[in-house]
């Protein structure tokens, strides 16, 4: 595509892929962003959800398709950086497939506990869960998600023998926390903090750089020395592998103004996402070094879908 045509685009209408359902996080974050995106490209954009196989089927669509600029999709952490490592016959490198776009927001995740097991911090805890190993659950929103691995890599970190429950989503593993079935459950935060502040649940860590607004009084995971664990979840845009850099840009750039609409961030605050827009090559090496964290995960604690 000649530089002249990359100023000139879009001149068509943009496809967002998201590669899970509607409704959930990742659709909502896509739908919060198309409509302003087109008001500033001056084109309909698109969302459509291609779902299946933890985010495969919509990534690897999304890794076919023509690399013009007019198909994009929704990256996380789980259909870019996990699918590829923890599932077989994945037939996209997550390095070399897609183009990476911009980081669009990060959200914090946590863990949370019933209040059967009756602690009030994360020490109590780990000496309740240590005492018995092996004894207590934990619920996940499916096998291979990001608060499986998250659930994983806390075990490894603290020696401890939590088995993981997989569930379809986070929202059944929540309420089956609620009812006792499960201790604990690993999320993102937005679907855990309604039941946080009604004290349904209790929040032990957050993993966010710093403590979150909403939650003052919870620690990370880095400040309970938990460094590894305290990664938030990204939620990103990306197109096929090799799309010119002049539309890149343009998108990334655009997306980025986007991103501080206040209309677009009293949205985002309320799933307590932080807009970023960073550059195309410093998301890259986000999921590079995502990447590279998931692998060494799965290996460790021996996880492989078919």
């Amino acid at each position: 595509m000649t530089v002249s045509a990359s100023t000139a685009y879009p001149v068509k209408p943009i496809k967002i892929v998201v590669p899970f359902a509607t409704g959930g996080t990742t659709d909502v974050m896509a739908r919060v962003l198309s409509e302003p995106l087109a008001k500033e490209l001056g084109q309909p954009v698109i969302v459509e959800n291609r779902t299946g196989a933890a985010g495969k089927i919509g990534t690897e669509y999304l890794a076919r398709a023509k690399n013009d600029g007019y198909t994009l999709g929704i990256a996380t952490v789980s259909s870019t950086a996990i699918t590829p490592v923890v599932y077989k016959n994945v037939s996209f490198d997550p390095l070399k497939d897609l183009t990476a776009i911009t980081r669009l927001v990060s959200v914090p995740n946590v863990l949370v506990v019933s209040p059967n097991l009756q602690v009030n911090n994360m020490a109590d805890f780990l000496d309740v869960v240590k005492k018995d190993q092996g004894k207590y659950f934990y619920g996940h929103a499916g096998n291979g998600s990001e608060a499986h691995m998250m659930g994983e890599l806390f075990n490894l970190v603290n020696k401890t023998k939590l088995n993981a429950v997989p569930y379809q989503g986070s929202a059944p593993a929540l309420q089956d926390a609620l009812g006792g079935q499960v201790s604990a459950v690993f999320d993102n935060l937005p679907s855990s903090l309604p039941f946080i502040k009604s004290k349904q649940l209790l929040a032990l860590a957050v993993a966010y750089p710093e403590r979150v607004p909403t939650l003052p009084d919870t620690p990370t995971f880095k400040e309970l020395g938990m460094e590894v664990v305290n990664d938030s979840s990204f939620f990103g845009l990306i197109g096929p592998a090799n799309m010119p850099k002049e539309i890149t840009l343009k998108i990334q750039e655009t997306v980025k103004k986007v991103l501080a609409q206040p209309a677009v961030l009293e949205k985002l605050k309320g799933f307590s996402a932080e807009p970023v827009g960073n550059t195309p090559e410093a998301f890259a090496q986000e999921i590079k070094l995502e990447v590279d964290k998931q692998r060494k995960t799965a290996k460790a604690a021996k996880i492989q879908f078919d």
